[in-house]
C-alpha cells in the first residue's frame, strides 16, 4: 500500500506529509501520459516545475483564487491517488490550505470528487481518489483538476512543489515481472 499522511480524526483533513514517497509496484505514475495547464503562473515558475522532479522548483499562480491545475488525457484513464508535495516551513503564506479535486470529460462536466483541508503540510500529501482505502476502487476520467481554495495564512497566491498522479498498472497479476497480454497467455502464466 502506498504510505499515507497521517489524517485527523475530522473528515477531510490532513496533516503533516511524508519526506520520501513510497509506491507500490502495483501502481503507475500516470502524469506523464498527460497534458497540463495552469489557470496562471509568475515568470519561471511555471507548469513544467510541477513535473520537473526538483523539490527546490515550484510552480507559483499568479492572480485570484481559484488556482487552477488541469491533468488531461487522450483516453479515459484510471486513477486512484494524486500526491502533492508542499512545504508549509520554506512557503509559509503560499502554502494550500484546502484543495478541491475535480474529474470528468472535459472542462464542462467536471464534479468535485474529493475536497480536503491541509494543517501545516510539509512533504508528500496522499490524496486518495476513492474512499478511505487507496485500493477500494478508482476514478476513470479523461480529465482532473486540482483547485486550490485558500492559502495559509490567508496567503493570495500559491507554492506546489511536485505533483504526481498514480493509477493501477495494466497487468492483471501483481508482482509478475512481465505482463501478458492474451487470454491464452494468462491461462499458462502459472505453475501448478
Amino acid at each position: 500500500m502506498a504510505t499515507e499522511s497521517s489524517e485527523s480524526e475530522e473528515e477531510g483533513k490532513i496533516r503533516g506529509g511524508n519526506d520520501k514517497l513510497n509506491i507500490d509496484d502495483d501502481l503507475r505514475e500516470m502524469g506523464k501520459n498527460a497534458a497540463w495547464s495552469v489557470s496562471s503562473c509568475k515568470p519561471g515558475n511555471g507548469v513544467a516545475t510541477l513535473r520537473d522532479d526538483n523539490l527546490e522548483t515550484y510552480w507559483q499562480s499568479d492572480g485570484l483564487q481559484p488556482h487552477l491545475i488541469n491533468i488531461q488525457f487522450q483516453k479515459k484513464v484510471r486513477l486512484q491517488l494524486v500526491f502533492v508535495y508542499v512545504d508549509f516551513k520554506l512557503d509559509e503564506s503560499y502554502t494550500p490550505s484546502r484543495i478541491s479535486i475535480r474529474a470528468g470529460d472535459g472542462f464542462h462536466n467536471l464534479k468535485e470528487i474529493k475536497s480536503v483541508e491541509l494543517v501545516k503540510p510539509t512533504g508528500w500529501v496522499c490524496l486518495s481518489l476513492s474512499g478511505t482505502d487507496p485500493r477500494e476502487t478508482f476514478v476513470n476520467t479523461f480529465m482532473l483538476q486540482i483547485a486550490i481554495l485558500s492559502n495559509h495564512l490567508n496567503g493570495r497566491d500559491t507554492h506546489i512543489r511536485q505533483i504526481k498522479v498514480y493509477g493501477p498498472r495494466p497487468n492483471p497479476i501483481p508482482r509478475q515481472p512481465f505482463q501478458f497480454t492474451s487470454a491464452e497467455f494468462l491461462t499458462y502464466s502459472t505453475l501448478r
